[in-house]
């Protein structure tokens, strides 16, 4: 049996080989962020939420990626027309839910996209996690007020519950369905004053899920090269604008070797 480190490896050499396209219906904020850092790993960005065209454009994706940070009722739409037709076609679909506890309109678009379609990975914050399945939690605008830990037993219960593997990102990050549960140590510090990190380390999970079936492996794997680049880029950045580009950068050139020398995983693989 393969080394998870090993896996991510192979991973990212297919992602490289297939160059998968992968669907962004994602916020205005992130928008080019996230297609150049796609683009950089080695994935093809498709960045689409028009409602008239969205059913036809997923139909030739590998993945979709839908990201609720700047949602309007329209955008919405089609987000669950976009995911329908994923569904019907079997085609993963990852979900980042920002700001799930900020509102009710976002944290009613989340759970209508989690009912409406199925959702292969669900990638958040601590706050919006918890916020999917206990309405009176809050969060801090964008930003985690709650810790990895204190998410990781209800994120276990909720996957069961939705039947999608959860991503919580933070300082350790924590990928669970319910039964197996891995722990991601990469990262730097940096890349919480970046904006647009979460929404790429989302994309990077369609991505992953695009040329693995196993979510739980496929997630933790995205993660922990997102993570690594992101140590990367801080080896060379001192300061938020620099380390943006740097980000990018560390995305192109981070090989599989590297990826299997770097990913640092704890847990049942």
């Amino acid at each position: 049996m393969l080394k998870l480190s090993e896996k991510a490896a192979q991973n990212l050499a297919a992602l490289r080989e297939k160059k998968p396209l992968i669907h962004n219906i994602t916020n205005f904020v992130a928008m080019n962020y996230t297609a150049n850092a796609l683009l950089a790993m080695g994935a093809s960005p498709m960045m689409a939420h028009a409602e008239n065209e969205v059913e036809e454009l997923v139909s030739s994706a590998s993945a979709l990626v839908l990201n609720i940070g700047t949602p309007s009722e329209g955008r919405i739409a089609s987000m669950i027309l976009a995911g329908k037709k994923a569904t019907e076609l079997n085609t993963p679909i990852i979900l980042d839910p920002v700001g799930a506890g900020v509102g009710l309109f976002r944290m009613s678009s989340a759970v209508r996209i989690i009912d409406q379609t199925r959702v292969s990975v669900i990638r958040g914050n601590a706050s919006e996690i918890l916020s999917l399945r206990r309405n009176d939690l809050k969060t801090k605008g964008m930003d985690a007020i709650h810790t990895v830990d204190a998410a990781a037993e209800i994120a276990g219960i909720l996957a069961s519950e939705i039947q999608a593997t959860l991503a919580i990102t933070g300082p350790m990050d924590l990928v669970t369905d319910g039964e197996r549960t891995i722990r991601v140590a990469n990262g730097h510090p940096l890349m919480g004053y970046v904006t647009g990190t979460g929404c790429v380390s989302t994309a990077t999970i369609g991505a992953f899920l695009a040329v693995d079936d196993d979510r739980v492996s496929a997630t933790a794997a995205a993660l922990a090269f997102f993570g690594l680049a992101g140590e990367k880029a801080g080896e060379k950045a001192a300061a938020p604008g620099s380390f943006k580009s740097a980000l990018i950068d560390a995305l192109y050139t981070i090989t599989p070797a590297d990826l299997a020398m770097g990913a640092r995983f704890e847990g049942n693989h």
